[in-house]
């Protein structure tokens, strides 16, 4: 059951952040409300204040930086937005088919980017796919703006980098590359993915040379991991080379993460399902050479 609690519509990100340092512990930041009224209702977490960033304008905006190519995702666009976007469509499709997947209809239509980022379930399917993406976040507060990389934005389990009165206003994804397709694959029985693998596969201007990869998994850890080991065996390496020795090359996934037990599935089986998926990632990439683009 819902306590009282006060609701507080700032105009802006300093305005916001000014009021939670102001109201302290007792206020939390508030956006779709998917994750944090659920908690709330469970007597989990209680807050006294809750700051709506829906008031707050311009921060659900999707669109590309000109100088750059970059993707600009405000916080507040809604993954139905997102999946929707005819931006997405056009520079990062792999965006809209991660978004396809994510939770229901509910969820899609009320539910934020940022929120879900900043809530750092681990069972959650964006910020795998970030990760290998190299995508940044922009924090703002009272004292300014700075800008993190995912990689350092998650810290563990619901628990990230940004301070308690920062409000996540945009993330940022470089645009691939003309030689570069991505995969993201998910697993499991609930609409949380049990696992979820994201590549994006770089290849040399001949399509004949692993120019580079970025493999990230989550679900597996307590945050959204890199696999090191696994792109350190294929990268630098002829593509035949690396299909024909990929049980080994997905194998190192082994080295790169600790896989923890939990209501999705044992260690042992997490980990071994990993190395499944990498596999099935690292193929699907390639494939799609012969096909569009990620």
């Amino acid at each position: 059951m819902l306590r009282p609690f006060e609701i507080h519509q700032p105009a802006s990100a300093a305005e916001a952040s000014r009021l939670r340092g102001a109201l302290g512990e007792e206020a939390a930041f508030y956006a779709g409300g998917t994750e944090l009224l659920l908690v709330m209702k469970e007597g989990l977490l209680r807050y006294a204040h809750l700051i709506d960033l829906k008031t707050i304008g311009g921060l659900d905006g999707i669109g590309v930086d000109a100088t750059t190519g970059t993707l600009c995702l405000g916080a507040l666009a809604t993954h139905a937005a997102i999946e929707r976007s005819p931006v997405v469509a056009e520079r990062f499709p792999l965006l809209a088919e991660v978004e396809r997947s994510v939770a229901n209809v509910r969820v899609k239509n009320v539910g934020t980017l940022g929120g879900n980022l900043c809530f750092a379930e681990p069972h959650a399917d964006p910020g795998p796919l970030f990760l290998a993406c190299e995508a940044t976040v922009r924090l703002e507060g009272a004292a300014g703006a700075r800008d993190l990389p995912i990689g350092q934005f998650f810290v563990d389990a619901y628990q990230t980098a940004r301070a308690p009165e920062e409000v996540l206003t945009q993330i940022r994804v470089p645009r691939f590359g003309p030689h570069t397709r991505g995969v993201y694959l998910r697993f499991g029985w609930h609409e949380r993915p049990a696992l979820g693998v994201a590549l994006a596969l770089t290849l040399d201007p001949r399509h004949t040379q692993v120019a580079d990869l970025r493999v990230a998994v989550g679900g597996v850890t307590p945050r959204p991991t890199r696999l090191r080991g696994v792109e350190d065996r294929a990268r630098g390496r002829g593509l035949d080379e690396v299909l024909a020795s990929l049980e080994t090359v997905a194998g190192a996934a082994a080295g790169d993460v600790r896989p923890a037990s939990d209501l999705y599935g044992s260690a042992e089986y997490k980990g071994a399902m990993v190395k499944v998926f990498v596999r099935r990632a690292f193929l699907g990439a390639a494939a799609r050479f012969n096909g569009s683009g990620g």
